[in-house]
Order: C-alpha cells, then sequence, then structure tokens
C-alpha cells in the first residue's frame, strides 16, 4: 500500500499539516522538538495499535486545543481508500467514511510497521518487550487475535486470583480444574500463532540483516517456550495436551506463589547473532541493526502473507548506523514506501529516488524530489 495524501490538525505541535509523500522513499528532516516524531507516530495510530510512545490520548492534542485530527488517503488493494482518527473526547475512527467501533478495528485496514528508538528494547529489555512485539505484529496479519489475546489474559488473571483465594479458602480449590483447562486451550492458541509467525519471521529478518550486514553477521531468532518440553508439537492439539500436563505439573508451586508459572505470558524469542545472545554481546550498532531486521522482517512477512506492502515508519534510524548500513536502507528496499525521519542532510546523501521533507516548527518548509534518472 502507498500512502497519497496525509492531513493533521491540532496533532502535538502540528497545527495544519498536509503532505503529499512519494511512493518510494520519504525523508522527514529538521533538528529536534520540530515535529518529526509527532508525523510517524501520527501514522503508525492509523494502523489501529497505540502510540509507540505510550502516550495517552490526551496527550495528543495540541495545547488548548479541543480536538486532533489524523487523516491518510492511501491505495490498497487495487483502490483509493481512507483511515481517518479524532482524538478529543471519545476518539473515534472512520475507514472510507465508515465509522468503526473502535481505532482497533483499522488493523488490517491502514498496515504500517514502525521502528523507533525505544524499540531497541526488543533487544536490552525483558521477553514482555519481545512477546509485545510478535502480538502487535500478529494483530495486524490476523484481527481476530485480538480477541484470543484479551480472552488469554483475562483468564490468566482470573487464575492468579483464584490461586491467591485459594490461600485463605480452601474450598475454591475444587474451581481450579475448570479454570486451568481454559487457561490451557487460549495458552496453546496464543502460543501456537507465535511460534508458526516467529519461524516465518526469522526466516525474513536473517536475510535483511544479511544485507544491513554486508554478509558480515549471521542473525538467528527462535520462539522459546518456558516450562514446557522440548516439543516440536505437530498442531494445537498436541500443544493444548502438553500445556494440559505442564500446568497440571506445576499446580503445586502455583498455589505457593500465587501466580501461574506456565504459559504463553513467560516465553520469550530468543535473538543471536553469530551464535551468541544479542542482548548480552551485541554492540550498539549491531542491536539496532537487529531489531531493524525484525521490523523489515515484519514488513515483509506481512508482505507475503497479506499481499500488500505495509508502509514502514523509521524514526531516528541512522544516527548509529554506518554508511553502508544506511545506504542499503535508503536505496535496497524496492517496493515499500517508507518514512524516515532525520537530523542530518548528510545522513540521505545517497538517497537515489525518493522525496525529502524539511520540517520546522511543525510545518513542512521545504520539499525536494530525487531521481536515479
Amino acid at each position: 500500500m502507498n500512502i497519497t495524501k496525509i492531513e493533521l490538525t491540532a496533532f502535538r505541535n502540528l497545527s495544519q499539516l498536509s503532505m503529499e509523500p512519494c511512493s518510494t522513499v520519504n525523508i522527514i528532516y529538521g533538528d529536534n522538538a520540530q515535529g518529526k516524531t509527532n508525523l510517524m507516530e501520527a501514522l503508525w495510530l492509523l494502523s489501529g495499535a497505540r502510540s509507540f510512545r505510550g502516550a495517552r490520548d490526551a496527550d495528543l492534542v495540541s495545547f488548548g486545543q479541543e480536538n486532533a485530527r489524523v487523516c491518510a488517503q492511501f491505495y490498497k488493494g487495487q483502490r483509493e481508500q481512507e483511515a481517518e482518527i479524532r482524538f478529543g473526547g471519545k476518539k473515534s475512527a472512520w475507514l472510507n467514511g465508515i465509522q468503526l467501533d473502535s481505532a482497533a478495528k483499522l488493523a488490517g485496514g491502514f498496515c504500517a510497521v514502525v521502528f523507533s528508538p525505544s524499540h531497541l528494547g526488543l533487544i536490552k529489555d525483558g521477553p514482555g518487550e519481545r512477546r509485545k512485539f510478535l502480538d502487535t505484529s500478529i494483530c495486524q496479519l490476523t484481527p481476530r487475535y485480538i480477541d484470543t489475546l484479551a480472552s488469554f489474559s483475562r483468564v490468566l488473571q482470573q487464575r492468579n486470583s483464584l490461586l491467591k483465594d485459594i490461600s485463605y479458602s480452601s474450598f475454591l480449590l475444587d474451581t481450579l480444574d475448570i479454570w486451568d483447562e481454559k487457561l490451557a486451550s487460549l495458552s496453546a492458541a496464543v502460543s501456537w500463532a507465535r511460534e508458526r509467525y516467529a519461524r516465518r519471521l526469522a526466516e525474513a529478518a536473517a536475510g535483511i540483516y544479511s544485507g544491513i550486514s554486508m554478509e558480515k553477521e549471521s542473525f538467528t531468532a527462535s520462539y522459546a517456550r518456558s516450562g514446557m518440553g522440548p516439543g516440536p508439537w505437530e498442531g494445537p492439539e498436541q500443544l493444548r495436551e502438553a500445556y494440559r500436563e505442564a500446568i497440571a505439573a506445576s499446580r503445586g508451586e502455583d498455589l505457593r506463589s500465587g501466580a501461574t508459572g506456565v504459559g504463553p505470558h513467560r516465553d520469550d524469542l530468543e535473538i543471536l547473532l553469530d551464535g551468541k545472545s544479542a542482548r548480552s554481546f551485541g554492540s550498539q550498532g549491531q542491536q539496532r541493526s537487529s531489531v531493524l531486521a525484525l521490523k523489515l522482517g515484519e514488513a515483509r512477512c506481512m508482505r507475503e502473507i497479506l499481499g500488500e506492502e505495509p508502509v514502514i515508519l523509521l524514526d531516528d534510524v541512522m544516527s548509529e548506523l554506518d554508511g553502508g548500513r544506511r545506504e542499503y536502507l535508503l536505496n535496497h528496499l524496492a517496493g515499500s514506501q517508507i518514512f524516515i525521519t532525520c537530523c542530518d542532510r548528510g545522513y540521505f546523501s545517497s538517497l537515489t529516488q525518493g522525496k525529502s521533507f524539511h520540517m520546522q516548527g511543525g510545518e513542512v518548509l521545504q520539499c525536494e524530489s530525487y531521481s536515479a534518472g
């Protein structure tokens, strides 16, 4: 898909912005605090996901204004479409003029992948960030997974509450079997979806990392289940039975700790560079390249599964990369519409095709086009 026009009103420091990006690489450059990241955040919100900056909806409306609007016209599914979100009071969303039940319903309609410096937590932080990354990706590909994940979270929370209550009211122990059965079924559904996606993602990310590193380093990623046997399991039914057994075996410890010790809420995505942990042994540049490979691998998976190229949003990605890795991002991602923010014009001096937009004070002051011809 390709965005053909962007319109923002009273969104953070972008009081009134309209721009028409090209279908290839779009560079948004300028000094810090001029609105570059705000633009990327606005586009990402149209995917139906939450802000990658962890912002509340109330924080997105310009100071002194009551409402904000984010709108993008885009070409997808061989036709022109439009997505819109309005903030202020109750958030509302539209797709092609039809109001949706919630902004989350935009998932699958407007497809995007985002990288920001905060996503370095995919490597540097604990397993929770990597689980969240997998879940967010799968939700865009399979919107019904949103309900599966929500059901799993509710059952997990209710079972944990029950484990704590049993220590005071032992007669509740008889009800634990019901929750164990529900937990096993939902754990299998979540874990199976994650593992299938992780295998596909790992293959795509490995190829991209090879290109970014100019084939000097190898990248591998694999889904690791906590508290489970070695597998493999042929399907979700087998996996559900394995969870039944693991949850039953862990019951005594769960009752002592008051928390569920087995399930996809404790799983991880293991990432290795040349066979070593990227988290423990990767340099700053290698860690950033690893996250980029995962994000661009996510985009490739979306293209293969949905048949559409997602929009790729790369916020402040250039500063920690050497010249060769920057050149790869600028000129070797054919077929995707890309938005890249940076401060230094020198970072995109090797751009052969695309547009650059100079942003200052929340406005686009200058637009330039680049062509290899």
